[in-house]
């Protein structure tokens, strides 16, 4: 079937040697992370206030009893978020095209945030319950709706071939950096110094900023990219020999999907910590005076956003420099699980230092260096997750191992809320140290069997260290767990 992909108008023109329409992505995306990182970093602050205890009828529960609660929360919330944009993708493809799908999900995740921001007194009594579940059921659909689309139009911009695809998605995904760094300084600060909800309120109009640029701009920079479902354009695979029987070949490269799946399970249930446990223990636990200045503590999560753009260039020169000796995919997954294990080594030590005591604080340095940990850990496992996935996946297959990719990131997400309730129950030495010794144990062991792996590639793992002649430009500050093959972009 002939491809009738669309391309770019002639006017719109080019800036910085890319198409303007690929800043209007850029300035989109921004907005929405800045709302979505916002609201993760503050949501378990603002279920533990008093005001919201009071507002949900939790004001019976024990401290720690609502801790548990809000991590309850958390884990549904996060784990659905990863389950959603299946059905978005499929919408798109199928039936409604990237555009619409991005300005619905965008407005879905707008009144999400609104609802969390709708103030308590204005509610009847009884019902503030009803309108916390409201704002999540639409932000988690919204975002199902929203995230796998934008990327996809990124790609759209470029012809097949063309050397500046790659540099593109390192543009734009400084844009998610970007979004989640303004995030955690705005909507943090307003929310743990102002008013939680009035910080939800203030992502909904993040958000909306957002749309209205999408909406002011979209026809002038792209055209007509991703008005039309892929089907309608010619643009899917022939599916003829979707029931064909695996080969033993594609059997083992599923193995290695799969196995490597569970390692990634144990990576992000420790890794999201950041959102949960580690957020309470920077709140409740940690001397936030710095300079004289007490810093609200959502802001310590813009350490890993901060670090991605200054490490992401300098680990993926190492690799392009490594050439012939750089460490397989599983190596690197093995080394990404070592890192998060000593993260949690850190967050030991602050541990160590507040005892049993109600009144001792942890110096700041000690969650500082656990990000910093986590940080290489994500660069040297998250880039490879989704690459791994294109590779290895029989074609008529592709989609459906990569739902399922994202569904062990979301079952991960749930089980981070499970152990992050453990801080609770078992406090927080026993807690953090455990996660560090299965990080760590689980790198070893994924370290031990890596030859293996590589073998039931059988060829695949060749194309990981072979450097195109554009590579060196390609190089990209890259941000999360959520994008592109060959790419690390951020959530």
């Amino acid at each position: 079937m002939q491809d009738l992909k669309p391309k770019p108008p002639a006017t719109a023109g080019e800036m910085l040697g890319h198409p303007k329409g690929l800043f209007l992505l850029f300035g989109t995306e921004m907005w929405e992370r800045l709302s979505y990182y916002g609201m993760r970093g503050i949501f378990v602050f603002y279920l533990t206030s008093a005001a919201a205890a009071a507002a949900f009828g939790w004001e019976q529960l024990s401290d720690t009893e609502l801790q548990s609660q809000a991590l309850s929360y958390l884990g549904w919330y996060a784990m659905l978020v990863y389950l959603t944009p299946i059905i978005g993708g499929w919408m798109a493809d199928n039936k409604w095209g990237q555009r619409r799908c991005i300005m619905f999900g965008g407005t879905l995740m707008m009144l999400g945030q609104f609802a969390l921001g709708f103030p308590h007194s204005w509610l009847p009594d009884g019902t503030e319950i009803y309108m916390l579940w409201l704002g999540l059921a639409l932000l988690i659909v919204g975002n199902g709706f929203f995230k796998p689309n934008i990327s996809t139009m990124v790609g759209d911009l470029y012809d097949e071939g063309d050397h500046r695809r790659d540099t593109a998605f390192t543009i734009f995904y400084m844009g998610i950096n970007l979004g989640s760094i303004l995030g955690y300084l705005v909507i943090g600060w307003i929310g743990e110094k102002v008013n939680y909800q009035l910080a939800f309120f203030t992502a909904g109009i993040g958000m909306l900023l957002g749309l209205l640029l999408q909406m002011a701009q979209a026809k002038k920079f792209l055209g007509d990219i991703g008005l039309q479902p892929s089907a309608k354009l010619g643009l899917k695979k022939d599916t003829a020999d979707k029931h064909k029987p695996l080969t033993p070949e594609e059997r083992d490269r599923i193995k290695v999907i799969l196995i490597l799946g569970v390692f990634t399970v144990i990576f992000w249930a420790g890794f999201e910590q950041a959102a949960g446990s580690m957020n309470l223990f920077a709140k409740y636990n940690t001397d936030l005076n710095v300079m004289g200045f007490e810093i609200p503590a959502s802001w310590l999560q813009m350490v890993n956003p901060l670090f991605i753009i200054i490490l992401a260039p300098v680990m993926a020169s190492l690799w392009v420099g490594l050439g012939a000796r750089e460490p397989s995919s599983p190596a690197k997954f093995s080394m990404g699980l070592v890192f998060l294990g000593l993260g949690f080594v850190s967050m030991c030590g602050a541990a160590l230092q507040i005892g049993d005591s109600e009144t001792i604080k942890a110096s700041i340095w000690w969650l500082v260096f656990a990000y910093i940990f986590h940080t290489i850990g994500e660069l040297s496992l998250s880039p490879i997750g989704l690459s791994m996935v294109t590779k290895l996946s029989p074609l008529r297959y592709l989609s459906l191992m990569m739902g399922l990719w994202f569904a062990f990131i979301g079952v991960a997400n749930k089980g981070a809320a499970e152990i992050g309730k453990l801080v609770g129950e078992s406090g927080p030495l026993a807690t953090f140290g455990g996660v560090a010794i299965a990080a760590i144990g689980a790198g070893i062991i994924l370290f031990l069997i890596r030859n293996k792996l590589v073998d039931w590639m059988h060829g695949a793992e060749e194309e990981h260290t072979r450097v195109g002649p554009t590579t060196q430009e390609e190089i990209g500050i890259t941000a999360d767990h959520e994008g592109a093959p060959q790419r690390h972009f951020r959530e």
